[in-house]
């Protein structure tokens, strides 16, 4: 695959990898353990489906296990709302994951377009 030769060197599996321990980190004391865990899988999911995908080794399987990492960042954002309405993240905190979800989920979707766009063009 000419995008890497290993998953470790996507800036999207690097950036995602950043945010499942900011995430821990963040929801470490949180006593519902049953939130904790949904949004710790979640943030989880979006790392792992990066790596999944790019060992299947064709374009295809890798930008459809990026469609999924996609849709775990976004899981993702709509958890940190309750999160903070819920008080188990301060706003300001809440907002910067926000933000670095949305732009890794903007990143992510960019690298399955140019997946397809060069398997269209085999």
């Amino acid at each position: 695959m000419a995008f890497a030769e290993r998953f470790e060197d996507l800036k999207v599996w690097q950036e995602s990898r950043a945010l499942v321990k900011g995430i821990y980190q963040s929801m470490n004391k949180t006593r519902d353990y049953s939130f904790r865990d949904q949004i710790q899988r979640a943030t989880l999911s979006v790392m792992n489906n990066i790596a999944e995908g790019f060992e299947r080794k064709t374009r295809k399987d890798f930008a459809h296990f990026l469609d999924l990492a996609k849709g775990s960042a976004g899981e993702v954002r709509s958890m940190l709302y309750a999160a903070q309405d819920l008080r188990y993240i301060e706003p300001n905190q809440a907002d910067a994951f926000r933000l670095r979800f949305e732009q890794l989920a903007t990143s992510i979707g960019s690298l399955a377009s140019r997946l397809r766009k060069a398997d269209a063009n085999k």
